[in-house]
């Protein structure tokens, strides 16, 4: 009898075990108890910054500045090692990698729950920067390895989806923890869901590597760890001073620009390169790496700041703050796994280039914004961007990783996730810098015609909203009027910074317009051969 031919579906045509292959779902849910601690820490934060900056006991006192290195600290560290940890991955084994991960983050998490001080806060959170580093590339690459290509896309969508859930669930923990409890009840809650990830991961998830990784790159190694620390270090600092002029400003990025083109040379010139720099000749690969960062730029520059204006403009507590992002999370998770469909009936160039121009619609939509506009346009516009999102992280994620030989994941998901980070670090800075120096210029003239105040508490006043709230409440009535005067200079601050992302989203949409794949294109090529995929492939 004759043997019937294999179909791609079929067990003789998969290249991933049967054993891994019948529980490839329930990895994929482990991998997303990993992936939810990571996300869920930071939207977690950003709720409760306003009750870190209040003074002890309620909280620690910190101010923007502190509070910003809180959250600077664990983007310097997690980004400048985000691609060595990828390597490390595929050389060392994913598993091994992610399950360090794990334990570094809930270790700094358990430290940063009792802090004594913004400045031990700040380092604690560079330790659990240095276990999300480990577990984020890790998540994905794993991906790769446990799902077969057709299935790849609708995998990396729930993975996608995930992220949506964990800012739903992040703000909403966040707010009935601040609640109830203290501030540091935020980051305690992360243990209990690192021990649950560690135990599922041990028993569930196969570890997988690069079954050739060939000779270890130290040089560029170290040029990447030292070129991507400067340069989000400069990002981050002129953020801080509001003056990306400044000679240390400068000098810092530039260093580091400079350090990351001798990466790059290096790696062209290498016969064991930690990244084949070849990859960014397809332009399809190019503007998909280049989408991520723009988007997060767009977005992070903006959603960091609307926290202060839900809740010191509009007067929220840290719980209803977390309810008003339930719209943008609850658009991601429905939205994202779906993707694929879209991007099937219509392309992925024109998919993405949408949902780019969707989040240009919503940040633009931000000018609608006043001290007593109703907050279901607000709510509106998110859900709009969460749709916009879930219509272009899936599409590129997918354009990245099957750009890469299987064997390649971990260095496919750390570039992924290194050049979102420094995206999203860069639009805090920018725009923030933008915020802040249009905040002051609105507030300074109400601050110097106060009457009985020094200067210096004049200064200190005009460096944040809640610096000036701090000061109309220590006024009592006689500040009614300062705080009026702060509500709407930060609202007007808040429509230029929306202004400015809504431009980067822009130009986000003629990248992916022009670059990305059509309708009728193929599906990124790999020229992996079958025997290096099979071997690849998780064991």
């Amino acid at each position: 009898m004759p043997t019937p031919p294999t179909t791609p579906g079929s067990a003789d045509a998969r290249r991933i075990p049967d054993r891994i292959h019948r529980r490839r779902w329930l990895i994929l849910s482990a991998l997303m108890l990993s992936l939810l601690i990571v996300v869920l820490d930071n939207s977690i934060l950003n709720v409760a910054m306003k009750t870190i900056a209040t003074p002890a006991p309620a909280g620690l006192g910190a101010s923007q500045s502190e509070l910003e290195w809180a959250i600077n600290s664990y983007t310097l560290v997690f980004a400048g090692l985000l691609f060595t940890a990828g390597l490390l991955g595929d050389r060392l084994g994913r598993k091994k990698v992610l399950l360090f991960g794990l334990v570094v983050f809930g270790s700094g998490s358990v430290l940063a729950a009792f802090a004594a001080s913004p400045a031990e806060l700040v380092t604690f959170r560079a330790v659990m920067g240095l276990g999300g580093a480990f577990v984020m590339p890790a998540t994905l690459a794993i991906l790769m390895n446990v799902f077969e290509r057709d299935e790849q896309p609708r995998a990396i969508g729930i993975w996608a989806g995930g992220v949506g859930l964990a800012i739903a669930i992040g703000p909403i923990a966040g707010g009935l923890l601040l609640d109830h409890f203290w501030w540091g009840s935020v980051f305690l809650v992360n243990v209990p869901i690192v021990l649950i990830a560690l135990a599922s991961m041990i028993v569930l998830v196969p570890d997988s590597r690069d079954p050739s990784p060939g000779r270890l790159d130290p040089v560029g190694v170290l040029l990447s760890v030292v070129g991507l620390v400067l340069l989000v270090y400069g990002i981050i600092r002129g953020g801080r001073l509001a003056d990306f002029t400044d000679p240390q400003v400068l000098g810092t990025v530039l260093g580091g620009l400079l350090v990351l083109v001798v990466f790059v040379l290096h790696q062209k010139r290498s016969d064991h390169p930690s990244i084949d720099i070849g990859y960014f000749r397809d332009p399809a690969f190019s503007a998909a790496i280049a989408a991520v960062a723009l988007v997060f730029f767009a977005l992070m520059g903006v959603t960091f700041f609307i926290v202060f204006y839900v809740q010191s403009v509009r007067g929220c507590t840290p719980l209803q703050a977390g309810l008003l992002i339930l719209p943008l999370a609850a658009a991601q998770l429905i939205f994202s796994p779906r993707a694929r469909h879209a991007v099937d009936r219509f392309g992925a160039r024109a998919v993405c280039t949408v949902g780019m121009l969707l989040v240009a619609v919503t940040m633009t939509g931000m000018l609608l914004l006043d001290t007593d506009t109703p907050m279901w346009v607000l709510e509106v516009l998110f859900f709009v961007q969460g749709t916009g999102m879930a219509h272009i992280m899936p599409p590129v994620t997918v354009t990245i990783m099957q750009s890469l030989p299987r064997e390649k994941a971990g260095s496919g998901s750390a570039l992924n996730n290194t050049f979102r980070q420094v995206g999203g670090t860069l639009g805090i800075a920018v725009l923030g810098s933008l915020l802040s120096t249009t905040y002051r210029d609105g507030i300074q003239g109400t601050l110097d015609a106060l009457p009985g105040v020094p200067d210096a508490a004049r200064h200190s006043a005009g460096e944040s909203i809640e610096a000036t709230l701090g000061l109309a409440d220590r006024m009592g009535p006689a500040g009614r009027p300062l705080i009026d005067a702060a509500h709407t200079a930060f609202v007007h601050a808040i429509h230029l910074t929306a202004l400015g992302s809504a431009g980067v989203a822009l130009v986000g949409a003629v990248v992916v317009a022009a670059f990305l794949p059509g309708k009728m294109a193929a599906a990124p090529h790999t020229a992996e051969p079958r025997e290096d995929r099979k071997a690849g492939a998780a064991r």
